[in-house]
């Protein structure tokens, strides 16, 4: 597997072809009237998809659960937008709710980490985002192009290693 530096041209170009960023929160310390409660959950699948530039495809899925432990009952919930999926789930007693953003589409991270945090009311948080699909066809010409550009380049590396 190639590393590349993050400020490398052909890095930044490669971004630009990935499929799209997937976001996770994990939430510590919520809000546990908000945890418990489905129709606040289903509420607020139904808005999020539109706070982040999205389009929601069908009413979120919403449901309680009893786990396997007593202590891990809570809500989970999941919206499919055209773009991916947002998902939840919560464990009320734990105060701990996790969400899952996958988008094939842009968003701010910041802000949409910032609007969940805040809805749930979470003490701690962490955060992780990267970018699925390195070698997604986002853009099947410019990813010939670059294979091409790509085969060319090792052709001449080749030819000038068989020179020496």
């Amino acid at each position: 597997m190639q590393n590349f530096c993050p400020f490398d041209g052909r890095f930044l170009e490669e971004m630009k072809q990935m499929f799209g960023p997937h976001l996770t929160i994990d939430m510590y310390g919520c809000n546990k009237k908000k945890l418990k409660d489905v129709n606040f959950v289903h509420n607020f699948l139904t808005e999020l998809p539109a706070l982040m530039g999205m389009t929601r495809i069908m009413p979120p899925y919403v449901f309680s659960y009893s786990g396997l432990k007593p202590e891990d009952w809570g809500v989970s919930g999941i919206v499919l937008i055209a773009e991916s999926h947002l998902s939840v789930h919560t464990f009320v007693d734990k105060g701990y709710a996790s969400f899952d953003l996958f988008s094939c589409k842009d968003f701010d991270t910041e802000e949409v980490c910032d609007i969940i945090v805040s809805k749930f009311e979470a003490k701690t948080y962490e955060k992780n985002y990267f970018q699925r699909g390195r070698h997604f066809p986002k853009d099947v010409m410019r990813n010939r192009q670059m294979l091409e550009m790509e085969r060319e380049s090792q052709t001449a590396q080749a030819q000038e290693t068989q020179g020496n």
